[in-house]
C-alpha cells in the first residue's frame, strides 16, 4: 500500500496521487505556498482519494473558508465510507473538528496519537499555539502542549517539521536552551520551513535579541511566497522589531505592503491579531496611529469575527473597537464573551475601553486578575506581551513607573523592553 512521508497508509493506488498528497502535506506542515494546488492534483489523479479531500478540508478550515471545508469533509467521508482502522479514525477526527465538535475531536485525537503517533496531520492539530491545546482556554495548557510534544518525540526522531514543533513547546514553557537546540536541528534539516523560521524568530524575541532577530527573519523572508500561511505573521515580527529598533518608516512599509487586509493572503485570525497588536505596541513607543487606521481595522474585525467565541481573536477585536471609538461592537464582546476563556476576554475588553478614555486605574484593575494565567487566552508569549505592556503603560500613566519596572523584571526579564513603552526606561 502506498504511504505518506510518515509511513501512514493513504488508500490510493495512484503514485501520482500519493506524490501530490505528500507535496501538499509538506507544504501544509511548513506553511509554504501551493497547498490547495497539490491536494487538487492528488484528487485529480485519484477522485476517490478520501484522505486528500480531508487534508484540503483542513487547510480550508485554517483559512476560515468554512463552507468549502464542510463540503470537502462531507466528500471525504463519502469517499472513505469503506475504510477502517487508522484511515477511518483520521477522517472521523477531522469530521469532528470541521463540524465544530471540538471536544469529541480532541478526545479522539489523543486516543489516535497513542496508537498512531506519526499521523502528522492529526498531531499538528494539537501542536503550536494556534491549536486545540493552544486555544483550549484551560489552565496549564503550555505544560500540556510540552507534555504532548515530548510524548510524540520518540516517534519522529530527527524530523525537521516535528523538531520545530517541539522547539516551540519547549520555548513557551520557558526551556530556551533545549528549544534552541531543537530549532537549530530543525532548520538544518528544513531551512525553508516558514514555521521553522517563525519559531526561530520567537526564540530571538524571548532572548531579547532584537537586532539579530530582525536581520535573520528579514533575510529569511526574501523569496517567501506571499500566499504562504505565515507571510503575515512573520512580517509582523519584522515590523515589530523595526519599530522597537526605532525604524518607524520600515514598520509602516511592512504594514502597508504585507499586513493590511486588502494585501495579506494569510488567515483572517493572523491579519486581525497581528495588525491590532502592532498598531497598539507601536503607539506605546510613541508612534502616531491615525484614527482612520483603527476604524478600518475595527470594521474588518466586526466583519471577520462578528460573534465572540475565540478568546484570542476577541481581545484583539476589542482592542481595535476601543481604539476606534466604536462602542457597539466592543460592548458585544464585553457583554457576550463566550468560550472557555470568556472570563478573561471580558475584563481585557473593559480594560481597552478604559484605556481609550484614559482611565488608567480602571484599566489596571481589569488587567491585574488576567495576568495570573493569560496563556488561557491563546497565542504565544510574544503575542501576549500586548497585555503585559498594556498593564505597564497603565501603571506608568499613574506615576507608578518603578512598580512597572519591578513587574517587568519579574514577568519578562529576558525580553528586550528598551523603548517598548514610553517612560519605562529608568
Amino acid at each position: 500500500m502506498l504511504t505518506d512521508q510518515y509511513d501512514n497508509p493513504l488508500h490510493t493506488q495512484s503514485p501520482a496521487a500519493r506524490d501530490a498528497y505528500v507535496e501538499g502535506l509538506t507544504a501544509y506542515l511548513e506553511a509554504l505556498a501551493g497547498v490547495d494546488d497539490a491536494f487538487d492534483r492528488a484528487i485529480a489523479a485519484d477522485p476517490e482519494f478520501a484522505l486528500a479531500y480531508a487534508a484540503k478540508a483542513r487547510n480550508a478550515q485554517v483559512y476560515a473558508r468554512m463552507g468549502e471545508a464542510k463540503a470537502l469533509m462531507a466528500e471525504a467521508m463519502a469517499k472513505g465510507a469503506g475504510l477502517t482502522g487508522q484511515a477511518l479514525a483520521h477522517l472521523e477526527i477531522f469530521d469532528h473538528l470541521i463540524n465544530s465538535r471540538v471536544r469529541e475531536g480532541y478526545t479522539a485525537v489523543r486516543a489516535h496519537l497513542l496508537e498512531f503517533p506519526r499521523d502528522a496531520l492529526v498531531a499538528q492539530s494539537c501542536l503550536g499555539v494556534f491549536s486545540l491545546i493552544g486555544f483550549s482556554g484551560q489552565p496549564g495548557r503550555e505544560a500540556e502542549h510540552l507534555a504532548l510534544a515530548e510524548m510524540l518525540a520518540p516517534a519522529y526522531g530527527q524530523d525537521g517539521w516535528f523538531l520545530g514543533q517541539l522547539a516551540f513547546a519547549q520555548m513557551e514553557a520557558g526551556q530556551l536552551g533545549p528549544a534552541e537546540s531543537s530549532i537549530e536541528t530543525a532548520l538544518a534539516l528544513r531551512p525553508r520551513s516558514a514555521h521553522g523560521s517563525h519559531i526561530r524568530a520567537h526564540l530571538y524575541y524571548e532572548a531579547g535579541q532584537t537586532g539579530d532577530g530582525l536581520a535573520y527573519l528579514s533575510d529569511w523572508m526574501t523569496g517567501y511566497d506571499r500566499s504562504g500561511m505565515m507571510h503575515c505573521h512573520n512580517s509582523w515580527h519584522c515590523a515589530l522589531w523595526s519599530v522597537l529598533s526605532g525604524d518607524d518608516a520600515r514598520m509602516w512599509q511592512i504594514v502597508d505592503r504585507d499586513l493590511q487586509p486588502e494585501r495579506s493572503q494569510s488567515p483572517a485570525l493572523n491579519i486581525l491579531t497581528d495588525l491590532a497588536s502592532l498598531y497598539y505596541r507601536a503607539g506605546l513607543t510613541g508612534v502616531e496611529i491615525a484614527p482612520e487606521r483603527w476604524v478600518q481595522l475595527s470594521d474588518y474585525a466586526a466583519g471577520a469575527f462578528p460573534r465572540p467565541g475565540l478568546g484570542f481573536a476577541d481581545i484583539h477585536a476589542a482592542l481595535a473597537h476601543a481604539m476606534a471609538g466604536q462602542d457597539e461592537p466592543l460592548m458585544r464582546i464585553v457583554e457576550g464573551a463566550k468560550g472557555p476563556a470568556a472570563d478573561q476576554v471580558a475584563p481585557c475588553a473593559r480594560a481597552f475601553r478604559a484605556i481609550a478614555v484614559q482611565d488608567w486605574a480602571g484599566a489596571e484593575a481589569e488587567l491585574i486578575p488576567v495576568m495570573a494565567d493569560h496563556a488561557r487566552l491563546g497565542g504565544s508569549r510574544a503575542q501576549r506581551d500586548l497585555l503585559e505592556y498594556t498593564l505597564l503603560h497603565a501603571l506608568i500613566r499613574q506615576g507608578k513607573a518603578d512598580e512597572a519596572r519591578r513587574l517587568l523584571s519579574l514577568r519578562r526579564p529576558l525580553t528586550d523592553s528598551s523603548g517598548a513603552v514610553q517612560g519605562l526606561a529608568a
